[in-house]
């Protein structure tokens, strides 16, 4: 997904018209609208800034940094709990390492 098809998204689902999202933001209502249907395909750092404040979401979250990351963290783990899971690892057990492991990190 884009940059601008995320604003357009976050946008929409904040109740936002382009012309509201422009008035709160302080930026062209028509530089916008160029930049949701992709014809500005590399807005500036003020732009996002200023976008990012209104919509309420990190300029991450924009440009989609945060989503990969969150989503690549959650696959990860998810994998990890299920081989953990399938190889007969009790909760029990799981717990009891996190617990070993602090304790080694503290006495570093």
């Amino acid at each position: 997904m884009s940059i601008g098809e995320r604003i357009r998204e976050m946008r929409i689902k904040k109740g936002l018209s382009l012309t509201e999202l422009a008035n709160r933001a302080g930026v062209a209502k028509s530089y916008i609208s160029s930049v949701e249907r992709q014809l500005q395909l590399n807005p500036s750092i003020q732009f996002l800034n200023k976008i990012s404040a209104v919509l309420g979401v990190s300029v991450q979250q924009l440009i989609g940094e945060e989503n990969a990351q969150t989503e690549k963290l959650d696959t990860e783990w998810l994998e990890l709990a299920k081989e953990a899971m399938e190889s007969g690892v009790t909760p029990e057990q799981f717990k009891e390492f996190l617990e070993f492991h602090k304790w080694q990190k503290s006495r570093e």
